[in-house]
């Protein structure tokens, strides 16, 4: 099996997610190839049998690229085996975790033409020291908002890995 991954993030966190389904497939004995969303342009989704993409959320929305490429190539995707996962931390509450219940993935469904055949949600991760000013002041505002952690100098990861791994192995024996 050829499988493509194809992540979009901003932090980094749904690289790290895409690098563990990428051990996981391997692990199955698929052959997986992981670029960035810029990079899957110059590739030819013919040549893949799985096609799985993972993008993160800021500031409430997935990156305008990420529907540009899916509607685009929606048609390819729908004679692959594929699969679609959302990162964000409002998937850290219990009753936004899930395709049904998250509204970022419910908004993804309703903007794109791209229906994907498995579906995902992770919550992702938030490093204040890492960030700049800007991004700082509004993911703090955001968490104070929403009643998460507003702590400067932390570093908080809400991403659920044995969630991740049940994900990934679901999708090798589709």
């Amino acid at each position: 099996m050829q499988t493509l991954i194809i992540y979009s993030t901003i932090d980094g966190q749904t690289l790290q997610i895409c690098r563990r389904l990428q051990l996981i497939a391997e692990q199955a004995g698929e052959t997986v190839t992981l670029v960035t969303l810029e990079q899957a342009e110059a590739l030819n989704l013919s040549d893949f049998d799985k096609v799985l993409i993972g993008a993160s959320i800021r500031y409430g929305k997935h990156r305008p690229k990420l529907y540009e490429f899916v509607n685009q190539h929606q048609a390819v995707l729908d004679t692959k085996v594929n699969g679609f996962f959302t990162v964000n931390v409002v998937a850290r509450k219990p009753l936004k975790n899930t395709p049904d219940t998250n509204p970022y993935m419910q908004k993804f469904l309703k903007l794109s033409l791209w229906q994907p055949q498995q579906l995902g949600v992770f919550a992702g991760k938030i490093d204040y020291p890492k960030y700049g000013l800007f991004d700082r002041t509004m993911i703090r505002f955001i968490m104070w908002m929403t009643k998460g952690p507003t702590d400067l100098k932390g570093t908080f990861e809400f991403t659920d890995w044995a969630k991740v791994d049940d994900f990934g192995r679901a999708f090798t024996r589709r």
